[in-house]
C-alpha cells in the first residue's frame, strides 16, 4: 500500500502564488529612463563600441572618396564628349556605368579614360608646300592667317634648309637715301658727309680732333663771328687757329676736309692777306650761307669796324678760296 503526500488544498496553494508574486513585486526597483541615458553618455565606450565607430568612420569616409571620383570621372568623361563627338554616346556609356562602381574602379576607369586619350591618332602636321611664301611673294604672315600648325621637323634637321623667307613688299618703300651711312659722331656732320659721298677724301675721318676749348677771339673780329655762326649751324670749330689767313693750315692739321670748292651752308671760307679787301697783316675768314643757281657764294661776315654787327657779300670767284667743310 503506497503512500501519497499529501496535497494542499487549491486554495492555499493559490494563497501561496499570490503572496509570492506579491512579495517579489515589491523588490522590483522602478527605471529611471533619463538617468540612465545621462549615464549612457558619460560611461567610457568598450573597446568594442571604439572598434566599431572606427569602421563606421572608415567606411563612411570611403564612400564619399569614391563618390567624389565617380563625380570627377562623369564630369572628364563629358567633356571628352562635347570635345570629341564622334567618340560621345561611347563616353556618355562609360560615364553612367563608373556611377555604380566603387572608389578603385572609379581610379582604374579615369586611367583608362587618359591611355585612350593618349592613344588617339596624331592629327597631320606635315607641312604644305602650297601654304610656304615664294621669295618676294609679301606673304610672310601666310601661315599664321591661314591657321597651319607649325611642329618642330619644319624649323629643325634637315627640313630647316627648305624654308624660305621673304621681307615683304614693305621693303621696297624703304627710302635707303634717307639712312645715314656715315659714322660720324656729330649728326650734322653725318648728313653732310651723305650729301658729300662721291667728293669725300679717301681715308676721311670725321671724329678728327677739332681743338674746341672756348672761343678765345676778340669781341667783333671775322674769328669771332665765324666760330659763334660754326656753332649755332651745329659745325665743328676750334679754340684758336691763328690770325685770318692761317685757319685752312690750321683746320687741315686737325684732320678738317679743305679745299677750293663750296660745298655746304656753314663752309668757313678762308681768304689771303689783302684778298678782296682782307688785311694785309692779318687776312679775313667768313661763312657761306648759300650757293647760288649760279655757282656764286653768299657770306656773312664781321670785323672790327662793325662792333659786332654782321654783313654780307656775293662772289662768283669762288675757287680763289680756301673752304674749311668739317
Amino acid at each position: 500500500m503506497s503512500h501519497a503526500a499529501h496535497k494542499a488544498p487549491k486554495a492555499a496553494r493559490a494563497k501561496r502564488t499570490n503572496n509570492s508574486t506579491s512579495a517579489s513585486a515589491l523588490f522590483v526597483p522602478a527605471v529611471d529612463l533619463a538617468l540612465a541615458a545621462k549615464l549612457n553618455e558619460v560611461a567610457p565606450m568598450t573597446r568594442r563600441a571604439m572598434r566599431q565607430a572606427a569602421k563606421a568612420t572608415a567606411r563612411r569616409n570611403h564612400m564619399m572618396a569614391g563618390s567624389a571620383i565617380v563625380a570627377l570621372f562623369g564630369t572628364a568623361a563629358g567633356a571628352i564628349a562635347f570635345a570629341n563627338p564622334l567618340n560621345g554616346s561611347a563616353a556618355l556609356a562609360e560615364s553612367d556605368q563608373t556611377e555604380s562602381v566603387t572608389a578603385a574602379t572609379a581610379i582604374t576607369a579615369t586611367s583608362g579614360v587618359a591611355s585612350r586619350s593618349e592613344s588617339r591618332k596624331a592629327l597631320p602636321t606635315t607641312a604644305s608646300t602650297e601654304a610656304a611664301p615664294t621669295e618676294g611673294s609679301g606673304d610672310g604672315d601666310a601661315a599664321q592667317d591661314s591657321g597651319t600648325v607649325l611642329d618642330d621637323s619644319m624649323v629643325s634637321g634637315s627640313d630647316a634648309s627648305a624654308a624660305s623667307w621673304s621681307m615683304g613688299d614693305d621693303s621696297a618703300s624703304l627710302d635707303v637715301s634717307k639712312m645715314s651711312k656715315s659714322a660720324a659722331d656729330n649728326p650734322v656732320v653725318a648728313q653732310l658727309m651723305d650729301a658729300n659721298a662721291a667728293d669725300l677724301p679717301e681715308g676721311f675721318n670725321p671724329n678728327h680732333a677739332t681743338n674746341d676749348y672756348g672761343s678765345s677771339y676778340s669781341f667783333s673780329q671775322c674769328t669771332w663771328w665765324v666760330y659763334i655762326r660754326r656753332h649755332q649751324l651745329g659745325l665743328p670749330v676750334g679754340t684758336h687757329y691763328g690770325n685770318g689767313h692761317m685757319w685752312a693750315d690750321s683746320a687741315r692739321a686737325l684732320g678738317y676736309w679743305v679745299d677750293n670748292t663750296p660745298r655746304n651752308v656753314g663752309d668757313i671760307m678762308v681768304f689771303r692777306q689783302g684778298q678782296e679787301g682782307a688785311s694785309s697783316q692779318y687776312g679775313h675768314v667768313a661763312i657761306v650761307e648759300a650757293i647760288n643757281p649760279d655757282g656764286s657764294v653768299t657770306t656773312s661776315e664781321c670785323g672790327a669796324s662793325y662792333n659786332g654787327r654782321t654783313f654780307s657779300r656775293t662772289f662768283t670767284n669762288v675757287h680763289d678760296f680756301q673752304y674749311i667743310h668739317y
